[in-house]
């Protein structure tokens, strides 16, 4: 194939800037067709970005022949639905993060897909920034020694548009329990994972604490990672400031990072500190594009698989399971 085909499924903020230009720009890609359960929300996406077919039925899209994979960029408690169309359709998808709404259900997807023999992406797109790269290289060098123990805190002011109590698929329960945990924390938590390998116990607290919406809205942590190493964390989204900072110690230094926010990389080593600014590349999303495609041209694995994804599922759920 001279592209990839990309049939996109929703057409949310996620898409507008993060996304969808990712999938039209990416080497190898084209975003050929967009559908939604609004049309005309379809219909305007497609306008503005120069996507040429709009679907009024999203089943149409899956099954087109003009479409090679699909991207799902609905919220979490559609996934596992669409998913499993897509997989009877016979294509490999992509499937926004979090991957679903809890592990059973990304238990089922993971089987409907291999069932078939198709690869099934999941959006943690971290894994292919390289910003997250040169921290992953500083590990892998042994920059710092063996790690001893994680540290994530994550502070965030409530948003004008929860503070009117605006409609959000992040603050309603039955699409996001845990919140804007699920959304945020699940970006770090997978690449924690990535980075240091698999956590393999977890637990935490999670209350909601402005009533401002019905899902969690602080949440607190820890866990153990398979090495050995241990990890912490804490994400509050009602807080005066926005603060975001990841450390990871080990026996001769510390990596220091920011999980969103685009600030130097920071590595020491005993008095010796290198800090490294890496620049995220726009869209945000190429890097993961493209290196689907290069797995769907028979390249190296894609770095996000569902199997992975999954595994950050079922950390978070361990976490939330102290919710009240």
């Amino acid at each position: 194939m001279a592209s990839i085909r990309w049939g996109m499924i929703g057409c949310g903020a996620v898409t507008e800037v993060k996304s969808g230009p990712a999938f039209q720009q990416a080497d190898g890609s084209a975003l050929v067709a967009v559908a939604s359960r609004r049309l005309s929300a379809a219909e305007d996406y497609a306008r503005r970005h120069a996507v040429p077919k709009v679907y009024a039925d999203i089943d149409d899209l899956i099954a087109s022949p003009e479409v090679d994979a699909v991207y799902i960029a609905t919220p979490p408690d559609s996934h596992l639905e669409l998913a499993l169309r897509v997989a009877h359709a016979g294509k490999p998808c992509c499937v926004e993060k979090p991957m679903a709404l809890d592990p059973d259900e990304c238990d089922r997807m993971i089987a409907a897909f291999a069932a078939r023999g198709l690869p099934l992406f999941v959006s943690y797109y971290r894994r292919s920034l390289p910003r997250f790269r040169q921290v992953k290289a500083w590990l892998d060098e042994a920059r710092i020694g063996a790690v001893r123990d994680v540290r994530w805190h994550l502070l965030k002011p409530a948003s004008p548009r929860d503070l009117a109590r605006e409609p959000n698929w992040r603050t309603h329960p039955s699409t996001a329990p845990g919140g804007y945990f699920d959304d945020l924390a699940s970006h770090g938590l997978d690449l924690l994972q990535f980075l240091l390998g698999d956590i393999d116990a977890a637990n935490g607290f999670a209350t909601n604490q402005q009533g401002l919406y019905g899902a969690t809205d602080a949440v607190s942590a820890c866990w153990r990672f398979a090495n050995g190493a241990l990890g912490s964390g804490s994400w509050n989204f009602g807080g005066d400031r926005r603060e975001d900072v990841v450390e990871i110690l080990g026996q001769r230094g510390a990596i220091r990072f920011s999980m969103f926010d685009d600030v130097p990389l920071q590595c020491r080593t005993g008095d010796e500190l290198q800090s490294v600014f890496i620049a995220n590349p726009s869209p945000i999303q190429i890097h993961h594009v493209e290196a689907m495609v290069r797995h769907l041209r028979g390249g190296p694995p894609h770095p996000s698989t569902a199997i992975d994804a999954a595994k950050t599922n079922r950390v978070m759920a361990d976490i939330l399971r102290g919710r009240r």
